[in-house]
């Protein structure tokens, strides 16, 4: 018998609802958090992985954009601290003092904001230990992948630098509300919190000035600086940005000074 939502999915909030239970238990069982470690999860909806979650953990809050789901999850799981805050929004930092320690950050992620979540993750690297997420299979492939590989690009390098991913299984479209048009994943990412020793915002106009063209050697793409006569170190020049491993980019940002690297010239 299919269960009825509790409330219609928003396209515009991507909602895809998770229905199976199977899959849910899963998802949770991937999370490598103790049971007193503090847990997160991200955008609970209509509750597929928030029950398991409350169960498992003693320090455990979730955070939704979508009124109506907070209404419900409150109702269902009353025990639980429901954030109602859209997640680009929230403060890791201060919800990781609330709660007393790293979080474990786990949460279907909307497809059309699945970018901007991880990059928040990434910012908030300190007070975040641990992610387990599903997504588009699409990008979890980008994100794991290796160089000299169609997938590798700017996400793969600057996600690589600072956390350790590993793409865990795939999950069917036919087990959403509604059936979205792309297949999923899950992905773990283990945080590393060493400093890479290079401001993160140089390294990132670095990184994407040099994926700006794939088929483009790196003396091309990275014309912003060459044309000002930085040298570019080792051969590097001749190379394409898709051959590099993540940390040659961290040297390349070092060699090269911080002017601004939005578009290849």
């Amino acid at each position: 018998m299919t269960t009825a939502l509790p409330f219609t999915p928003r396209k515009s909030l991507g909602q895809h609802f998770l229905c199976d239970p199977n899959v849910a238990r899963r998802i949770v069982s991937a999370l490598r958090a103790p049971v007193a470690a503090p847990v997160v999860e991200i955008g609970p909806g209509t509750g597929a992985l928030t029950g398991l979650l409350a169960e498992r953990f003693s320090s455990f809050a979730a955070i939704e954009i979508d009124k109506r789901a907070v209404e419900f999850m409150r109702k269902e799981h009353p025990g639980v601290n429901v954030w109602h805050v859209d997640v680009l929004e929230a403060d890791f930092g201060t919800l990781s003092d609330e709660l007393g320690g790293p979080l474990h950050v786990i949460g279907n992620l909307p497809y059309n904001v699945t970018s901007p979540i991880l990059f928040k993750l990434l910012q908030s690297s300190g007070a975040v230990c641990e992610a387990v997420l599903l997504m588009q299979r699409e990008v979890a492939e980008r994100i794991v992948a290796t160089p000299r590989t169609k997938a590798y690009g700017a996400p793969s390098v600057l996600i690589q630098l600072c956390a350790r991913p590993e793409l865990l299984f795939s999950v069917s479209r036919n087990v959403f509300k509604p059936k979205p048009a792309v297949e999923s994943a899950v992905l773990r990412l283990d945080f590393d919190c060493t400093e890479v020793g290079v401001d993160r915002v140089h390294l990132t106009n670095v990184v994407r000035a040099a994926f700006s063209t794939r088929r483009k050697m790196l003396r091309n793409c990275l014309a912003t600086w060459t044309k000002r006569g930085v040298d570019l170190p080792n051969g590097v020049g001749e190379k394409r940005a898709e051959e590099l491993p993540p940390t040659s980019f961290v040297e390349l940002a070092r060699t090269l000074p911080p002017i601004d690297a939005d578009s290849c010239s």
